[in-house]
């Protein structure tokens, strides 16, 4: 059987896939199998391409281009080659699904250059849905939210019977992790303007350097709530040498980036729109390209549609699986598995804060969200809530509830502090491997003072039954105070359909809808407040079918307020 790879030719990174053994695999050489989008020229007038193009740009960054896949349709091409351990002459291609026909057959061309035939151009979003069809079949309207180095673009798929079909795409092709990498090159910029009174804005190897260690920053802030940036002996002023050295938070970084994300979400409206479709109707949401780790993005899409995206496969790689399971498909293969390790929990700590509009002590904060990739890494930031302060109770917890005493606490350790003004922070840092084993690590920012912690079996140390009784007591806080004569099979009945209510898009939505009353017009306030009672009263009573067509009506006006 003739060999097909499937490639996804992206903006930042590019990466080929391929079917072993009946298991889809990025193929590597001695990497991670992603190869940077990057051609430059040498000394010698010889072409560079990858991770060597990409160092190259630091000593020679004018004849270095990234970011290529931009200038594809244009006079520009790009040759890029991959070593495998067998010959290879066909592959399926990736792009978005915005290319023109100019675009396409560009693509086709940069095949063809690389002495590739081209058996067929699939769009980006068909081959992540691809990709995750194979972790859940049953899924049939996704949202493909698609943001990688240079571009970014919102699709609607539908998959019935295992076709895959792009009801709606729109975007922008000049928008991506590249332009969030230069706010924070502006603002290094100006720091050096301002500390040393000194401009590097002509100097290009300086500027390259720069946009090296932003992009190096803006990847540490998908899991750090702080970075520093240094570069040591990054230029002179006179005779004496100029040493970089920021410290950027996770905060500032997603101020500087928030008008751009905001356009995504418009975008994600215009493509709802365009497919005739409301937020209510989305079963999934799949995050593409490496820069929807900003957890910013998350949380936005979260606010918008109800539910999480999913992060089971790597972003930077799920395209190129579905295009080396288009690839199987082409060889005559019908179907072809992912090998995905995935923690089926979600691990948080208590936080004084909101839920619902209503202050709360026990407020559970996730860290590590449930169907997140393994291993996986995530910190996030916290505050002294008085002055000089000298413990803190550090508790962890798994579960979903978002009072974190509804959950199952797997430990709690004291941490004593540095006296100091309310406000003081502490990084908490938490850490998951493949065997289950959660690291925890607390530290003192200020003084680096810190406390660490290891949890063994995190994911499988409890039974069903043991899990179970967090829920029975949430089902019993929500029947307390009830008619005591309710007979024991209406009460049954009762407490299943409050389950529901607590577990299920009915709470979720009520949540929403609170939250967003303040921001709706009067008439839609009052329509808003009728319709969440009206739901409420239609669970209690099992009338289901009148509960989603509340639920449909209240989510059509949460989606127009925005």
């Amino acid at each position: 059987m003739e060999p097909i790879i499937g490639i996804d030719l992206g903006t930042t990174n590019s990466e080929v896939a391929f079917i072993f053994d009946g298991t889809t695999e990025i193929i590597t050489d001695n990497d991670n199998g992603i190869l940077p989008s990057c051609v430059s020229i040498g000394e010698n007038g010889n072409i560079i391409v990858g991770a060597e193009a990409a160092n190259q740009a630091l000593i020679n960054p004018e004849k270095t281009v990234f970011s290529v896949k931009r200038c594809m349709g244009t006079d520009q091409k790009l040759k890029a080659e991959k070593k495998i351990n067998s010959p290879v002459s066909k592959a399926v291609i990736t792009v978005p699904a915005y290319f023109t026909d100019a675009q396409r057959q560009a693509t086709r061309e940069a095949g063809e250059i690389a002495g590739l035939e081209v058996v067929r151009i699939i769009n980006e979003p068909t081959a992540a849905s691809l990709a995750y069809e194979s972790t859940n079949p049953e899924t049939q309207r996704v949202l493909v939210y698609d943001l990688g180095g240079g571009t970014f673009d919102v699709s609607i798929v539908k998959i019935e019977a295992g076709v895959v079909e792009v009801l709606s795409s729109t975007g922008d092709n000049n928008l991506g992790g590249d332009d969030f990498d230069l706010k924070i090159v502006d603002h290094l910029v100006k720091h050096m303007e301002t500390e040393f009174n000194y401009s590097v804005k002509d100097k290009p190897a300086v500027m390259a350097r720069l946009k090296r260690a932003s992009e190096g920053a803006k990847i540490q802030l998908s899991s750090e709530p702080y970075t520093t940036i240094e570069a040591d002996h990054i230029c002179k002023k006179g005779f004496k040498d100029i040493h970089l050295s920021l410290e950027l938070s996770r905060t500032e970084f997603e101020e500087m980036i928030e008008e751009d994300l905001v356009r995504t979400m418009e975008s994600v409206n215009k493509a709802m729109r365009d497919a005739a479709m409301l937020p209510s109707a989305i079963n999934e949401i799949i995050l593409v390209g490496g820069s929807t780790r900003i957890p910013r993005i998350s949380q936005m899409l979260e606010e918008k549609i109800g539910h999480l995206p999913h992060s089971e496969i790597d972003p930077d790689l799920c395209v190129a699986i579905g295009a080396g399971m288009q690839a199987g498909r082409e060889m005559g293969l019908e179907r072809s598995g992912v090998l995905v390790d995935i923690t089926p929990y979600t691990f948080g700590t208590s936080a004084i804060g909101d839920a619902d509009g209503e202050p709360i002590m026990t407020m559970f904060v996730p860290l590590i969200r449930r169907n997140t990739k393994l291993p996986a890494r995530k910190s996030e930031v916290f505050y002294t809530m008085y002055n000089n302060q000298d413990a803190v109770d550090v508790k962890i917890y798994q579960g979903e509830a978002v009072d974190a005493r509804d959950n199952i606490l797997l430990g709690n350790y004291m941490f004593n502090l540095t006296r100091a003004p309310s406000g003081s922070e502490i990084v908490l840092h938490f850490d998951l491997d493949l065997n289950g084993i959660l690291k925890i690590k607390a530290v003192e920012k200020k003084t680096g003072n810190n406390i660490k912690a290891v949890i063994e079996n995190a994911i499988s140390r409890f039974s069903d039954e043991e899990l179970s009784k967090t829920q029975d007591r949430i089902n019993g806080l929500w029947t307390e105070g009830r008619d005591s004569e309710i007979s024991l099979k209406e009460k049954a009945q009762t407490e299943a359909d409050i389950k529901e209510l607590s577990s299920d898009e009915y709470a979720g939505i009520i949540r929403r809808a609170e939250a967003k009353l303040s921001q709706a017009s009067e008439d839609d306030r009052d329509e808003m407040i009728n319709l969440i009672e009206d739901i409420r009263d239609a669970v209690m009573k099992n009338r289901m079918e009148d509960a989603e067509t509340f639920k449909n009506e209240l989510d059509e006006i949460l989606f127009y307020i925005g």
